[in-house]
């Protein structure tokens, strides 16, 4: 039986170099990545010299800065499935990065398009037990980025 969340950053994160949102499955559980879509934000977007914003998926250990340590708790919403805990944290705009993140996709998202939706073709990545997923994105302009995640418990 399958349960579907989401989880959204639910605020704009103004943008360095850093994590935007995660997700962390509990010790008895694994989380598929069903998608997720980044939208770049920028007043005056339609300016010159806004470059695009890198945005990489990434695989993490979580062995540093969980969710919720050095970052801001999201709670993640139940779309689909019985009712039941989550069973699994969630958190947006880190100020001091996870260490242990493995890029396991990237591309570019431009502010003056905006928005981007990333759904893998047949096989959606999965992660082991108290492991889970990282969107880090970089830029060198002003901008803030709104996100969101698809999961599910596994």
């Amino acid at each position: 039986m399958k349960a579907g969340y989401s989880v959204m950053t639910g605020a704009e994160v103004a943008l360095t170099a850093k994590s935007v949102l995660g997700v962390k499955a509990h010790a008895n559980s694994g989380l598929d990545l069903l998608a997720f879509a980044i939208h770049a934000l920028a007043s005056g977007s339609s300016a010159p010299g806004f470059e695009p914003v890198l945005v990489e998926l990434c695989y993490s250990t979580w062995a540093t800065n969980s969710p919720a340590t050095n970052s801001t708790t999201v709670t993640p919403v139940q779309e689909y499935g019985r009712v039941m805990a989550a069973g699994f944290t969630a958190a947006r705009t880190w100020t001091a990065e996870p260490t242990t993140l493995t890029v396991i996709d990237e591309f570019m998202v431009h502010p003056q398009t905006g928005w981007q939706v990333w759904r893998p073709f047949g096989v959606t990545p999965d992660c082991a037990l108290a492991e889970g997923f990282a969107l880090r994105c970089n830029s060198d302009n002003a901008l803030s980025i709104r996100a969101m995640m698809k999961v599910e418990r596994a």
